[in-house]
């Protein structure tokens, strides 16, 4: 049992965007995360992982304080966000920060990296005059490996990598105690994704800030959260909670077997033994009109009558959370065919 008091909690968070158009009358209501419950503690690593449209993204936005709940509540530091006075609500603001995935639309392209660095801080009472800012700006360029020489020059003037780098030195300017990185690697070039993910790592484990890395790939979630836990997430629900070693070593839901049946294996052995597990469907329903029951029925092999008709809880099987009516039957699974045998 985890004895650690969370930094933030979702609990019961439902997060529903209205559209409103001619078209829709009445308004029509999706739901982009629903009944999301997830405890991140002081200095954890936590990867949401899932397709696309499946609301990962809103629950990023939602933790930073961008979206407001539907439903539920976000407690950070043991209040409520809702309750929070105009000084509470600042702090917190001040120590959740955002890594956006575009460094191209996150940096203004007109203002210089010493405006973007020094701007906020001095706004937010961080630095004592501009001379501290330049000082606190430099250091924070150092420490995630960019030349604080470059402090006078524009965002075009640097290369992918490095805007990302910048993007994360802007954000721990503001001291943050929670860092969300939206799929900060998915726009860089794969030789420079490690560096990024190891600079991640070297602040979590220096600075103690934790960190929510949401992405759609499961080889960069292991690496960046391999002693934290991970969120699989489908059509706005969770599907598969628990420690990323158990989870993608032993997964229990039908959903995340078929995703890592998909994943390229290096090794011949362990790929030649891998079990396949071929989908009904390989289309996404709808998040606009989800279907009734188990959201996974439609595609999964081991849907029943029960999957169609009555929408799983998330509870506990062995060492994780899943959300499954038939989690207990279904054949076990790993990357190794020969171990289900």
């Amino acid at each position: 049992m985890d004895l650690l008091t969370p930094l933030l909690s979702l609990k019961n968070v439902d997060l529903v965007y209205t559209v409103r158009s001619s078209v829709f009358k009445p308004p029509l209501k999706i739901g982009a995360a629903l009944d999301i419950n997830l405890d991140i503690n002081p200095g954890e690593v936590v990867a949401v992982v899932g397709e696309s449209g499946c609301g990962k993204t809103t629950i990023g936005q939602a933790i930073i304080g961008m979206m407001k709940p539907t439903a539920g509540q976000i407690i950070f530091d043991g209040k409520d966000i809702s309750k929070m006075t105009k000084a509470e609500f600042k702090a917190y603001r001040s120590g959740v920060q955002l890594v956006q995935q575009n460094s191209y639309a996150a940096l203004n392209p007109m203002r210089t990296i010493y405006k973007s660095l020094c701007d906020p801080i001095l706004h937010k009472g961080l630095a004592k005059n501009r001379k501290d800012a330049l000082e606190k700006a430099q250091a924070a360029m150092s420490m995630v490996e960019l030349d604080p020489n470059d402090i006078d020059k524009y965002p075009h003037e640097l290369s992918g990598g490095q805007r990302q780098r910048l993007l994360m030195a802007r954000a721990i300017l503001m001291k943050p105690r929670l860092i969300v990185a939206d799929e900060p690697v998915s726009m860089i070039d794969v030789s420079l994704r490690i560096s990024i993910l190891n600079l991640m790592a070297r602040l979590n484990e220096q600075l103690g800030i934790a960190f929510v890395y949401i992405t759609h790939d499961f080889g960069t979630a292991r690496y960046i959260a391999k002693n934290g836990k991970i969120l699989i997430m489908y059509l706005a629900k969770m599907a598969e909670y628990g420690d990323v070693q158990t989870v993608l070593e032993h997964p229990s839901h039908p959903y995340l077997q078929a995703l890592l049946t998909a994943v390229p294996i290096p090794d011949p052995v362990i790929a030649r033994q891998k079990r396949e597990l071929p989908l009904k469907s390989i289309d996404m329903p709808s998040a606009a009109a989800p279907p009734p029951g188990c959201r996974f029925h439609p595609r999964c092999p081991y849907a029943t009558e029960i999957c169609e008709t009555a929408e799983p809880e998330l509870l506990p099987h062995k060492d994780v959370l899943c959300a499954c009516h038939r989690v207990t039957e279904i054949p076990s699974w790993s990357l190794r065919g020969d171990l289900n045998e």
